[in-house]
């Protein structure tokens, strides 16, 4: 059996979890707080309809989720290690290098930092380096399949082939990042939109709401097909890129965005809180999840039928 061991139990850690028992793994996880095991089961207990309509592996069970009492006893037997402590460098160093220590040294450790280079996550790992890697998924972890995978100076070709394994054995769609940048790829694209989106909440021009209509009715849907430079593509009619490239790349110039944040200031804070308790209309977050996880079985059907190559998209990288 292969045995998938998370450290850390918030959303994120929690999603590895129910991702790596959904695909017929054994899961080991540590958490330190006193209601973390019972936290991460009603979490799994939550996100299990979904997985049951997206499809079990044979010999899926949430009965094989075991929780222990120490890092030390949570890798013996480990395949694969994923850390997911708070995005504090010096936290996620000190963990590391601990995980390091203990694992055998052909076991993959991966992160799932948002925005750290893994360069500076293996600094204190001496046992092994080269296997700690940045694996950045995706809010939830247990149905959105991509995991940007970052190698350090340390990591080899060989340890980024066995970690593409193993994730493609979670039944998740890796892509390699050619050289580590702070952020990756995905966080660096959703900022810039996320930057964007508080000036216009900020300078009054729309609410959260609108803002959310705005990408859920529009490039959201398309993007949801065909990302954002093959959109542009078919935007240049039958001349493709190149002729959209020439028609609207002038407007670039234009002084449309902004690219600082604004200054988060506790009327914007407000602003924003308002707006989103507003559209939850008082609906719980385990309500909220459901109805995305629904939403998003169906939507990844649709991925599937219409862009079937992209399950080979790591090759392609």
């Amino acid at each position: 059996m292969t045995q998938l061991t998370v450290i850390g139990t918030g959303v994120i850690g929690n999603g590895w979890i129910a991702r790596g028992l959904a695909n017929g793994w054994d899961v080991v996880a540590f958490d330190p707080a006193a209601d973390a095991e019972q936290r991460s089961r009603a979490f799994v207990d939550n996100a299990w309809p979904a997985l049951e309509q997206l499809g079990l592996a044979d010999g899926a069970s949430r009965e094989r989720l075991r929780f222990v009492a120490d890092m030390d006893e949570a890798v013996k037997g480990a395949d694969l290690i994923q850390e997911n402590v708070p995005e504090r460098l010096e936290l996620k160093q000190e963990i590391l290098a601990q995980l390091d220590a203990l694992a055998a040294a052909d076991v993959v450790i991966g992160s799932s930092t948002s925005g750290f280079k893994p360069s500076d996550l293996q600094r204190d790992c001496h046992k092994a380096a080269g296997r700690v890697i940045v694996a950045h998924p995706f809010n939830p972890v247990y149905l959105l399949p991509l995991v940007e995978l970052v190698g350090g100076e340390a990591t080899t070709s060989e340890h980024m082939e066995r970690a593409q394994q193993y994730y493609r054995d979670l039944d998740m769609r890796p892509l390699v990042v050619r050289r580590e940048i702070e952020g990756h790829i995905a966080d660096r694209l959703m900022e810039a939109l996320w930057r964007e989106a508080l000036h216009l909440v900020n300078d009054g021009v729309a609410t959260t709401e609108e803002i959310d209509a705005a990408v859920i009715y529009g490039c959201g849907l398309r993007w949801s097909l065909m990302g954002t430079f093959l959109t542009f593509h078919l935007a240049g009619g039958e001349q493709g890129m190149r002729h959209m490239l020439e028609q609207f790349g002038p407007a670039l110039k234009l002084p449309w965005t902004k690219l600082e944040a604004p200054e988060l200031t506790d009327q914007l804070i407000d602003r924003v809180v308002e707006g989103c308790e507003y559209q939850a209309a008082g609906r719980p977050v385990a309500e909220l999840d459901r109805r995305r996880d629904d939403f998003l079985v169906e939507l990844l059907g649709l991925t599937r039928k219409y862009w079937p190559e992209a399950e080979g998209l790591e090759g392609r990288i």
